[in-house]
């Protein structure tokens, strides 16, 4: 693994920290690949079937703090995790489901947003303005933003249980992972 950052074609010096990239990056890929030749060594999922153990989907936030499987004490092959920006239930998501239940068996689906989530701080459309400022183009997709995780939850609820794509709307529930605490609590729909 190289100790400095490579050159960049610009010909600005990327280990050197600037006001504009305060701090210094490293590139985390060779790291990795070495990290995954010790995992190959250790390799034991080989017998895992492609429909999940559990017939279960969780949707989650893509927070790294959120370690899913050991958060819920689950195994390799127990579930399904689609995550994203908020956890928010969008249309890639749905299709993600749909692609979960109908093909994959899975019947039961777990929403995990949580505290001090990214996606609270943004307010109304100011970064998708800010985009398009920057880019010239608008996102056509929806940011997503929220101020109560909890209330974020219950929408992403109501959503699947109101989608005709979605196959089994007996087993959805919806929960705030406090970053805090790692606690988990359950956000009821009426």
């Amino acid at each position: 693994m190289p100790d400095s950052a490579p050159p960049d074609p610009s010909g600005s010096d990327l280990s050197t920290p600037t006001a504009s990239s305060p701090d210094l990056f490293t590139p985390n890929a060779d790291e990795l690949i070495a990290n995954n030749a010790r995992y190959v060594e250790e390799f034991d999922d080989h017998d895992l079937a492609l429909q999940p153990r559990r017939k279960l989907a969780i949707v989650a936030c893509m927070d790294s703090r959120m370690d899913i499987f050991e958060m819920l004490g689950l195994a390799h092959g127990d579930a399904h995790v689609i995550r994203n920006g908020g956890g928010i239930v969008t249309d890639d998501v749905i299709r993600s489901l749909m692609l979960s239940q109908r093909l994959l068996g899975t019947q039961e689906v777990i929403l995990l947003h949580h505290t001090d989530c990214g996606l609270q701080k943004v307010v109304g459309d100011q970064l998708r303005e800010e985009i398009e400022a920057e880019t010239g183009q608008r996102p056509t997709w929806e940011i997503g933003g929220f101020t109560d995780p909890a209330e974020s939850v219950r929408n992403s609820i109501r959503r699947l249980r109101a989608d005709p794509f979605v196959a089994h709307k007996s087993y959805i529930r919806g929960f705030v992972y406090h970053v805090e605490d790692g606690r988990l609590i359950e956000a009821i729909v009426d």
